[in-house]
C-alpha cells in the first residue's frame, strides 16, 4: 500500500496533481473492483487508520487556533465560519432531499460533511508563492474553525440518522447526548495539552519530545475509542492548549515530518472501500437516482454554498472587496477530514447506505483535489495576495556603488542571482528542518554519553 501510493505520486506530480489524488486512485486499484491485491480482511481491520489519521490532522489544524490572532478579528471569523459553513450545508440537504429525492437522515449526513474544508493545497500554495495579506490571514483562521462546525454538525446528523435508520425515535437525550461527549472529549483534550506541556518541556532531548507527543496523540485516540467518540476536536483542542502555553510552533513541524505514512495508508484504505458497484445503482434509502447523480449534485452544490456562504460573511462582517470575492475560491478543496468522517459514518450506518457515504465523498473528494489547487492560487493571485513580477519579487539597487545606472540585464541577471540563494537556503522544509535539528541533537547527545570524559 505504501510503496504503490508512493510510486502513483511520482506520476501524479508530473502532471501537477496533489498527492492525496494519487493515494485514493492507489486504493480504488488495489481495491477488489480492479486489481483485488488487497485482502478483505486488512480492509476491515484498519479502519482504526481513520481515527489516526484524524488525530494528526486536527492536531496539526489546532496550532492556529492562537488566542491573540483570534482575537483581533474572532467575531469576524465567527460570522464567516457560520456562514460559509451552513450555507453549503443547507444547499446541499435541500438539493439531495427536496431536489433528488434522497432520504431526509441520509441527505442530513451527507449535508453535515458538505460543511468540512481542508484546503492543504491552498496552505501549500501560501507558502510556495510566499502570499500574505487580510486573505490569507481570513483564511488560515476560517480554516481553523470550519472543522470545528462541520464535527459538531456531524455529530447531530449521524445520531438522527442511525436513530431513523435503525427505527428509533429521536428525543432530546439523544441529540443531547453527543454534544455531551463532544464536550467532555474537549475538556479531556485540554487536560491532555497541559500534560504535553510539561512533559514535552521537560524531555532532555529533542527526539523525545516526539516519542511523547505521538505517544499522547495515540492514547487519546484509545480513550476516544473507548467512548466511542472522534478525537477530531480533542485533538484540536490539545494543540491548541499547547501552542498558547508554550508558543512552541517547532513541534508541529515535526509531527507534520512524521505524519505522512500514516496518511498515506489512511488515504489508500479510503480508495480500498471504494465501491464502483455502489456509484452505478440506486442504493435504498438513496432512492430512485443513480449515486452518480447523486455525487455530481453533492460537488456542484457545495462549491456554490461555500462560495456565497463566504460572500455573505464577508460582507456582514466588512471585509474589503478583494477578500469578499475570493475566499470561497480557497475554499473548495475538501478532503482529510471529510474522509475521516465518512468512514466514520460508514461504520456507525453500516451496509450500502455506509459504503454510498463514504463513497460519494471519496468521489468528490478527488474532483475537489483535481481542482483545488487551481482555484487556491487563483483567489490568492486575484486577491493580490503574491507578486508575480520579478521586479516586484526581488527589490534590487539600480545603481551600481559609483552611482551608474544598471542596465536592465544586469538587473535581472542580479535578481536571478538573489532567488538561486533564496532557493539554496529555503531547499528544505522547515518540517525537515525541524526533524533534522533533532535528529542531530540527538546524535550530539548520544556522542558526549559515549564519551563521558570529555
Amino acid at each position: 500500500m505504501m510503496l504503490c501510493g508512493f510510486l502513483l505520486s511520482r506520476i501524479t506530480k508530473k502532471l501537477k496533481l496533489p498527492n492525496v489524488t494519487a493515494y485514493i486512485i492507489t486504493g480504488i486499484l488495489l481495491g477488489p473492483f480492479v486489481f483485488n491485491l488487497i485482502p478483505q480482511v486488512v480492509i476491515s481491520k484498519s479502519d482504526f487508520l481513520s481515527d489516526l489519521a484524524l488525530a494528526f490532522i486536527a492536531f496539526s489544524t489546532g496550532e492556529y487556533f492562537k488566542f491573540s490572532v483570534l482575537k483581533k478579528n474572532g467575531i469576524k471569523i465567527v460570522i464567516i465560519v457560520l456562514f460559509e459553513a451552513l450555507m453549503a450545508t443547507v444547499l446541499v440537504f435541500v438539493a439531495c432531499h427536496l431536489i433528488l429525492g434522497v432520504s431526509a437522515p441520509f441527505s442530513l449526513v451527507l449535508a453535515a460533511l458538505a460543511s468540512a474544508t481542508a484546503p492543504a493545497s491552498t496552505m501549500m500554495t501560501i507558502r510556495q508563492t510566499k502570499a500574505k495579506g487580510d486573505l490569507v490571514d481570513t483564511l488560515l483562521q476560517t480554516v481553523a474553525l470550519d472543522d470545528v462546525v462541520s464535527l459538531l454538525a456531524y455529530s447531530l446528523a449521524i445520531t438522527i440518522a442511525v436513530a431513523a435508520f435503525n427505527g428509533l425515535s429521536v428525543d432530546v437525550v439523544s441529540i443531547v447526548k453527543p454534544l455531551f461527549i463532544n464536550l467532555s472529549v474537549i475538556a479531556l483534550g485540554c487536560l491532555f495539552g497541559l500534560i504535553m506541556k510539561f512533559a514535552v518541556q521537560s524531555s532532555s532531548s529533542t527526539d523525545n519530545r516526539l516519542i511523547i507527543a505521538i505517544s499522547m496523540l495515540l492514547a487519546f485516540c484509545g480513550l476516544c475509542a473507548i467512548m466511542d467518540a472522534s478525537p477530531l476536536l480533542g485533538c484540536m483542542s490539545m494543540a491548541m492548549i499547547y501552542i498558547n502555553t508554550t508558543e512552541d510552533d517547532k513541534l508541529f513541524k515535526q509531527i507534520n515530518y512524521f505524519s505522512p505514512p500514516f496518511l498515506l495508508l489512511f488515504f489508500v484504505r479510503s480508495g480500498l472501500s471504494f465501491n464502483l458497484n455502489t456509484l452505478i445503482h440506486p442504493t435504498g434509502a438513496i432512492g430512485q437516482t443513480p449515486l452518480v447523480i447523486v455525487g455530481i449534485t453533492y460537488f456542484l452544490t457545495r462549491i456554490i454554498g461555500k462560495y456565497t456562504g463566504a460572500y455573505l460573511g464577508c460582507q456582514l462582517a466588512g471585509k474589503p472587496a478583494k477578500v469578499k470575492n475570493y475566499l470561497g475560491l480557497a475554499l473548495i478543496p475538501q478532503a482529510g477530514v471529510a474522509i475521516g468522517l465518512a468512514t466514520l459514518g460508514n461504520r456507525a450506518i453500516g451496509g450500502q447506505l455506509g459504503e454510498a457515504l463514504e463513497t460519494i465523498i471519496l468521489s468528490s473528494s478527488i474532483l475537489y483535489e483535481l481542482i483545488g489547487p487551481a482555484c487556491g492560487k487563483l483567489a490568492l493571485y486575484l486577491s493580490g495576495s503574491y507578486q508575480n513580477k520579478l521586479e516586484d519579487i526581488v527589490q534590487v539597487d539600480e545603481k551600481t556603488p559609483e552611482g551608474q545606472t544598471k542596465s536592465q540585464l544586469d538587473l535581472l541577471i542580479e535578481r536571478i542571482q538573489i532567488i538561486q540563494e533564496e532557493i539554496k537556503q529555503e531547499k528544505e522544509s522547515e518540517e525537515e528542518k525541524a526533524f533534522t535539528e533533532a535528529a542531530e541533537k540527538y546524535e550530539e547527545i548520544a556522542t558526549k554519553e559515549d564519551k563521558p570524559n570529555e
